[in-house]
């Protein structure tokens, strides 16, 4: 079957099956595609939709996101986790502020240069912004063209990735790049699914190589495992007598990136001694084990009262107090949040 056929039949499926109630549809413009685009990358569309109402109602258009402190974006972030989607999203609203007149650009070319954007990215947001077919290539779509063209490996290869690629760009169709965009990313997330694919309810089964080798879950090879490293971090609970609490900015680099956190060390005693706290002060408290994508966190709290050695500690922009009617304004870590509101959030602040 020619793959022109291809887009005619998957835009029929879409007609009848596809979703076209989704939040950033409607209205659907060049900023809320962006925003979606940025917070569905390595995030499933049930989790974005909650955070991409709320983002929408806190920084509606892209001036009011590049004037906002970072600190706020963050805040709004909170929770649906990989930090430097948020840290490049507000990044590049200042520099589409700057260099293109508070509008984001119309090519993908443009598009793909800010921060955090990319190839795929930039073309989802052209053809879902400005009805223009473009060829993307997210999870959801690289499952679908895997199987359709029998393209085996892992598509973090370089040429595993052209020939994806290659794929994505034969089987554009002429016109309806907003429809066709979001009728792929579907076809993925609700039928040509991971595990127990419905081929019997895939438009495009027909001449799906996969199925006819009936080795559909051969495709696509998945990523090389990676180890899962266990990390044990003792984070600092540390109180004054009104009841605020010491916070840190974490750096940019590393988990929870440009966050504001407890301190924490892998190291009891470095811990203590920076904040200049004896043994005796410090309370354990239960553990916490946290799963990041790599890393399993073994969080080890620990409560001090007394902070009269800590008055020596210095503070800075990046370290200061904090009591619980301030947190809602700072992006926290969902486990710091849960320390947080366990063990500090019934005192005055």
């Amino acid at each position: 079957m020619p793959l022109k056929a291809f887009p005619v039949r998957l835009l029929a499926w879409w007609d009848q099956h596809g979703r076209k109630d989704l939040p950033w549809q409607h209205p659907r413009s060049p900023y809320r595609v962006w925003v979606s685009e940025i917070m569905l990358q390595q995030t499933q569309v049930a989790t974005v939709i909650p955070y991409f109402d709320r983002f929408m109602a806190r920084f509606p258009d892209l001036p009011t996101l590049a004037r906002a402190p970072l600190d706020e974006v963050l805040a709004c972030w909170a929770g649906l986790g990989y930090y430097a989607r948020a840290r490049n999203l507000h990044q590049a609203a200042q520099q589409v502020v700057a260099e293109h007149n508070a509008e984001l650009p119309e090519s993908a070319a443009a598009l793909a240069a800010l921060p955090g954007v990319g190839e795929s990215t930039a073309n989802a947001i052209v053809s879902q912004a400005h009805d223009v077919p473009a060829a993307v290539l997210d999870g959801n779509v690289r499952r679908v063209l895997a199987r359709h063209a029998a393209i085996g490996g892992w598509a973090g290869k370089k040429g595993v990735s052209r020939a994806l690629w290659e794929a994505a760009r034969q089987r554009l169709p002429d016109a309806r790049g907003a429809a066709y965009t979001q009728a792929i990313m579907d076809l993925g997330a609700t039928v040509c699914v991971h595990d127990r694919p419905r081929c019997g309810q895939c438009p495009v089964a027909a001449d799906c190589q996969a199925r006819l080798a009936q080795a559909v879950h051969a495709y696509p090879a998945p990523r090389p495992k990676v180890g899962v490293r266990e990390v044990r971090l003792h984070m600092l609970i540390l109180t004054r007598p009104d009841g605020s609490v010491l916070l840190e900015r974490r750096p940019e680099s590393g988990i929870w990136g440009g966050l504001w956190s407890l301190p924490d060390s892998e190291c009891l005693e470095t811990l203590a001694r920076d904040y200049r706290l004896d043994a005796g002060q410090l309370e354990a408290l239960p553990h916490v084990r946290h799963r990041l994508t790599h890393r399993l966190l073994d969080i080890r709290p620990l409560r001090a009262r007394s902070i009269r050695g800590a008055q020596k500690v210095q503070w800075n922009e990046n370290r200061n107090w904090y009591g619980c009617k301030e947190w809602p304004g700072l992006g926290l870590p969902k486990p710091v949040l849960g320390l947080l509101q366990r063990y500090v959030n019934g005192e005055s602040a």
